[in-house]
């Protein structure tokens, strides 16, 4: 496969007639391998048409490598390139010593202070400011009731005149 490999062009997706051409194979094989062999599954673009990654043409040469070269039945061939990106997806996992960087579950500074809601208070150990500051809330709240009352009372204006 390294000698095909090198033959495919930089790019990042391949059209099923280019695919073809590098395979040398018809566009109905290659659909069909496509349902016989489930490591080969071009994505779809917007207009429905396959677009395969350098890896499905990779994979797509080692089948007609395996069928035609090597005379492996569909059976076999499948059993056989299963086995082999089983080994080499093992060959590329990360050693257990050396972790990857874990993203961090917490926004970055720049976004925090912009998105996060200001810190309480600390609670005062006071009495007396507890039915202050439960009026006020009080007093927000109603207020956030009152516009929203308003804006179903907009909606409702807006949907009378749609019909």
């Amino acid at each position: 496969m390294s000698q095909a490999a090198a033959s495919i062009p930089q790019k990042l997706f391949f059209k099923i007639g280019e695919v073809c051409e590098l395979a040398g194979v018809q566009a109905h094989v290659l659909r069909y391998w496509e349902t016989e062999f489930p490591m080969l599954a071009p994505q779809k673009n917007r207009a429905g048409q396959r677009t395969y990654r350098r890896r499905d043409v990779e994979i797509a040469l080692r089948i007609k490598e395996l069928l035609y070269d090597e005379q492996y039945t569909i059976a076999g061939a499948k059993k056989k390139l299963a086995s082999e990106l089983k080994a080499s997806s093992r060959e590329n996992l990360p050693s257990t010593q050396t972790k990857s960087p874990m993203r961090s579950l917490q926004p970055p500074p720049s976004l925090a202070a912009k998105f996060s809601s200001p810190k309480p208070a600390p609670a005062s150990t006071t009495s007396d400011d507890q039915p202050a500051s439960l009026k006020q809330l009080a007093a927000e709240l109603q207020e956030v009731l009152d516009m929203l009352d308003r804006g179903d009372a907009e909606l409702e204006k807006l949907r009378s005149k749609a019909k």
